[in-house]
């Protein structure tokens, strides 16, 4: 049950990531309502398929589309 949610949210991060280009990790428990161990979790899924980035940008960690997923 926990790993089909997970999958879910990491979908819903994918379609968000899609339609905003970068998104702040701190801001995704709360436009998901989902809490932050949730979320992480399917970032995770994301990173270990090769479907997100990682920036830095000052003190703020933020995740974008790969570049072989924008093209999807």
């Amino acid at each position: 049950m926990l790993k089909k949610k997970i999958g879910k949210t990491a979908g819903i991060i994918w379609a968000i990531l899609k339609e905003r280009n970068k998104v702040a990790i701190s801001s995704l428990p709360g436009i998901l309502n989902e809490n932050s161990s949730l979320v992480n979790q399917a970032l995770g899924w994301l990173a270990r398929e090769g479907k997100i980035e990682y920036q830095q940008e000052g003190r703020k960690t933020l995740i974008s589309l790969a570049e072989s997923e924008k093209l999807a």
